[in-house]
Protein backbone atom coordinates (compact mmCIF):
# COMPACT_ATOMS: atom_id res chain seq x y z
CA UNK A 1 0.00 0.00 0.00
CA UNK A 2 3.06 2.44 0.83
CA UNK A 3 4.30 1.71 -2.68
CA UNK A 4 1.08 2.47 -4.09
CA UNK A 5 0.52 6.00 -2.31
CA UNK A 6 4.54 6.87 -2.80
CA UNK A 7 3.76 6.31 -6.79
CA UNK A 8 0.53 8.01 -6.80
CA UNK A 9 1.94 10.67 -4.86
CA UNK A 10 4.99 11.22 -7.21
CA UNK A 11 2.59 11.26 -10.24
CA UNK A 12 0.64 13.48 -8.96
CA UNK A 13 3.67 15.39 -7.53
CA UNK A 14 5.30 15.30 -11.84
CA UNK A 15 2.08 16.03 -13.36
CA UNK A 16 1.70 19.02 -10.92
CA UNK A 17 5.10 20.22 -11.81
CA UNK A 18 4.87 19.85 -15.50
CA UNK A 19 1.41 21.84 -15.66
CA UNK A 20 3.53 25.37 -13.73
CA UNK A 21 6.50 24.78 -15.51
CA UNK A 22 4.27 24.72 -19.22
CA UNK A 23 2.41 27.74 -17.19
CA UNK A 24 5.58 30.01 -16.49
CA UNK A 25 6.27 29.05 -19.95
CA UNK A 26 3.14 30.18 -21.62
CA UNK A 27 3.16 33.16 -19.54
CA UNK A 28 6.62 33.97 -20.69
CA UNK A 29 5.51 33.62 -24.27
CA UNK A 30 2.87 36.44 -23.52
CA UNK A 31 5.25 38.70 -23.29
CA UNK A 32 5.87 40.72 -26.47
CA UNK A 33 8.64 41.03 -28.87
CA UNK A 34 8.91 44.48 -28.35
CA UNK A 35 8.95 44.43 -24.63
CA UNK A 36 11.59 41.80 -24.80
CA UNK A 37 13.55 44.53 -26.45
CA UNK A 38 12.70 47.00 -24.23
CA UNK A 39 14.08 44.79 -21.12
CA UNK A 40 17.64 44.21 -23.72
CA UNK A 41 17.56 47.84 -23.78
CA UNK A 42 17.36 48.53 -20.41
CA UNK A 43 19.66 45.83 -19.80
CA UNK A 44 22.23 47.20 -21.77
CA UNK A 45 22.18 50.83 -20.43
CA UNK A 46 22.07 49.22 -16.46
CA UNK A 47 25.45 47.38 -18.22
CA UNK A 48 26.85 50.75 -19.38
CA UNK A 49 26.29 52.27 -16.28
CA UNK A 50 28.55 50.00 -14.29
CA UNK A 51 31.18 51.93 -16.35
CA UNK A 52 29.90 55.40 -14.97
CA UNK A 53 30.04 54.24 -11.49
CA UNK A 54 33.13 52.40 -11.82
CA UNK A 55 31.43 49.44 -10.52
CA UNK A 56 33.16 46.62 -11.63
CA UNK A 57 31.24 44.01 -9.16
CA UNK A 58 27.97 45.38 -10.59
CA UNK A 59 29.38 44.87 -14.21
CA UNK A 60 29.96 41.25 -13.48
CA UNK A 61 26.76 40.43 -12.81
CA UNK A 62 25.64 40.60 -15.85
CA UNK A 63 28.28 38.11 -17.57
CA UNK A 64 26.24 34.58 -18.53
CA UNK A 65 28.68 32.33 -16.80
CA UNK A 66 30.17 30.62 -20.21
CA UNK A 67 30.50 34.19 -21.60
CA UNK A 68 32.98 35.34 -24.59
CA UNK A 69 34.11 38.39 -25.06
CA UNK A 70 36.45 39.05 -28.43
CA UNK A 71 39.72 41.39 -27.14
CA UNK A 72 42.34 42.98 -29.61
CA UNK A 73 44.45 40.34 -28.08
CA UNK A 74 42.66 36.90 -27.35
CA UNK A 75 39.55 35.82 -27.13
CA UNK A 76 37.82 35.77 -23.14
CA UNK A 77 36.51 33.04 -22.36
CA UNK A 78 34.01 32.25 -18.97
CA UNK A 79 32.73 34.78 -16.35
CA UNK A 80 35.94 35.00 -14.23
CA UNK A 81 38.08 35.21 -16.94
CA UNK A 82 36.52 38.70 -18.57
CA UNK A 83 35.87 40.13 -15.27
CA UNK A 84 39.72 39.64 -14.38
CA UNK A 85 40.42 41.27 -17.79
CA UNK A 86 38.24 44.22 -17.40
CA UNK A 87 38.95 44.76 -13.73
CA UNK A 88 41.41 47.36 -14.94
CA UNK A 89 38.93 49.58 -17.03
CA UNK A 90 37.14 49.83 -13.45
CA UNK A 91 40.47 51.19 -11.60
CA UNK A 92 40.32 55.32 -11.35
CA UNK A 93 37.57 57.92 -10.73
CA UNK A 94 37.18 58.55 -14.77
CA UNK A 95 35.81 55.76 -17.36
CA UNK A 96 37.90 55.66 -20.20
CA UNK A 97 35.21 55.01 -22.23
CA UNK A 98 31.50 54.63 -22.36
CA UNK A 99 28.77 52.76 -24.57
CA UNK A 100 24.83 53.07 -25.35
CA UNK A 101 22.53 50.72 -27.50
CA UNK A 102 21.25 51.78 -30.19
CA UNK A 103 19.93 48.98 -31.60
CA UNK A 104 18.66 45.92 -30.17
CA UNK A 105 16.99 42.89 -31.65
CA UNK A 106 15.20 40.16 -30.21
CA UNK A 107 14.70 36.07 -31.67
CA UNK A 108 11.20 35.45 -32.26
CA UNK A 109 11.62 32.57 -29.82
CA UNK A 110 12.48 35.60 -26.90
CA UNK A 111 15.81 33.43 -25.84
CA UNK A 112 18.69 35.62 -27.46
CA UNK A 113 18.98 39.19 -28.30
CA UNK A 114 21.67 41.49 -30.18
CA UNK A 115 22.26 44.68 -29.01
CA UNK A 116 24.59 47.37 -30.45
CA UNK A 117 25.64 50.88 -30.55
CA UNK A 118 28.85 53.40 -30.36
CA UNK A 119 31.69 53.41 -27.67
CA UNK A 120 32.99 56.67 -27.21
CA UNK A 121 36.35 58.23 -25.19
CA UNK A 122 36.04 60.14 -22.07
CA UNK A 123 34.94 63.56 -24.31
CA UNK A 124 32.38 61.81 -26.38
CA UNK A 125 34.58 61.12 -29.60
CA UNK A 126 33.38 57.37 -31.02
CA UNK A 127 35.89 55.47 -31.08
CA UNK A 128 34.43 52.13 -31.48
CA UNK A 129 31.05 50.41 -31.92
CA UNK A 130 29.90 47.41 -29.97
CA UNK A 131 28.09 44.07 -30.69
CA UNK A 132 26.81 42.18 -27.68
CA UNK A 133 24.79 39.02 -27.70
CA UNK A 134 22.55 38.44 -24.58
CA UNK A 135 20.59 35.53 -23.85
CA UNK A 136 17.42 35.09 -21.24
CA UNK A 137 18.17 32.87 -18.48
CA UNK A 138 14.74 33.19 -16.69
CA UNK A 139 11.99 35.97 -17.55
CA UNK A 140 13.02 39.30 -17.44
CA UNK A 141 16.95 38.25 -16.35
CA UNK A 142 19.66 38.95 -19.33
CA UNK A 143 23.06 37.65 -18.93
CA UNK A 144 25.28 38.28 -22.18
CA UNK A 145 27.20 35.55 -23.97
CA UNK A 146 29.16 37.55 -26.17
CA UNK A 147 30.95 41.01 -27.07
CA UNK A 148 32.73 42.26 -29.95
CA UNK A 149 34.13 45.50 -30.06
CA UNK A 150 35.20 46.93 -33.53
CA UNK A 151 37.12 50.44 -33.70
CA UNK A 152 35.37 52.70 -35.94
CA UNK A 153 37.06 53.87 -39.47
CA UNK A 154 38.26 56.70 -39.95
CA UNK A 155 37.52 57.38 -43.15
CA UNK A 156 38.11 61.61 -43.76
CA UNK A 157 42.16 60.23 -43.71
CA UNK A 158 43.72 59.92 -47.28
Amino acid sequence: MYKIVSHLFFAISLGLATTLASTAWAADAAVSNSDLAKQVMQTEAAFAKTMEARDHKAFTEFLADETIFFSTKKVLHGKQEVATAWKRFYEGSVAPFSWAPETVEVLESGKLALSSGPVRDPQGKLVATFTSIWRQESPGVWRIIFDKGNDVCDCAKP
